[in-house]
């Protein structure tokens, strides 16, 4: 199982970034994803996840709004449409597969496979 994240970098106030996570190694549609980050010192906390079909999508209130969360099933890969961003949204941003099919679910505990993560700084 691989999954690697791509996108991130150094973005203004007020910006814009989009990740991707590219999936291998597994069945990728059988599985809900989601995007988690990480700020130094802190905690890995939920961003966003999305079900296998795309359709449902759950999301932190801290980035309601400004996120969305999509998927290509075709391609294997998961994005992150991240808008108006902020400076607190600095963190390294990691994508996860979910061990079941189905619904998003928000705690990290229900993923069994990480990437490596990727930065998002956002700064003047």
């Amino acid at each position: 199982v691989q999954l690697v994240e791509s996108g991130g970098g150094l973005v203004q106030p007020g910006g814009s970034l989009r990740l991707s996570c590219a999936a291998s190694g597994f069945t990728f549609r059988d599985h809900a994803m989601g995007w988690f980050r990480q700020a130094p010192g802190k905690e890995r906390t939920f961003v966003a996840a999305i079900s296998t079909s795309g359709v449902f999508a759950q999301y932190a209130d801290s980035v309601k709004g400004r996120f969305t969360v999509a998927r290509l099933n075709a391609d294997n890969t998961i994005y992150l449409q991240m808008n108006s961003l902020k400076p607190e949204d600095t963190a390294v941003y990691y994508c996860a597969a979910d061990r079941r099919t189905g619904p998003p679910r928000r705690s990290e505990h229900e993923y069994d496979h990480w990437g490596q993560g990727t930065q998002v700084t956002v700064s003047t």
